[in-house]
């Protein structure tokens, strides 16, 4: 029962993100907002699933979700790996715009 509650929970905090995002901030627009979208919205998915295959253990409607289940979780490690790639960017995008003189550590002698 914990379980349940839980991903309802994930599940319906998922879907208030997504529209109050989709509402007040131009996600479209960057890659970080989509990021943002994608992932919260493949998170809540994988809650959802949780509920439909406690009401739905056996049979047809069980092989679709756990097939869908195994596609989503291709969908988030390709998130992840997405996320990956955007840290090591900004990174990268950070080093090279630093200056000598933003290096923590004593001032260049004169």
């Amino acid at each position: 029962m914990a379980n349940l509650a839980a991903s309802g929970l994930v599940a319906l905090a998922s879907i208030v993100f997504a529209v109050v995002y989709h509402l007040h901030a131009p996600w479209r627009s960057t890659p970080v907002g989509r990021h943002l979208m994608g992932f919260t919205l493949a998170i809540g998915a994988l809650g959802a699933y949780t509920i439909a295959i406690t009401i739905w253990p056996d049979g047809i409607p069980a092989e679709i979700l756990r097939a869908t289940r195994t596609g989503l979780l291709l969908v988030i490690a390709a998130l992840v790996v997405q996320r990956i790639v955007m840290v090591v960017s900004a990174q990268h995008r950070g080093a090279l715009m630093e200056t000598p003189h933003d290096q923590p550590g004593p001032p260049p002698s004169v």
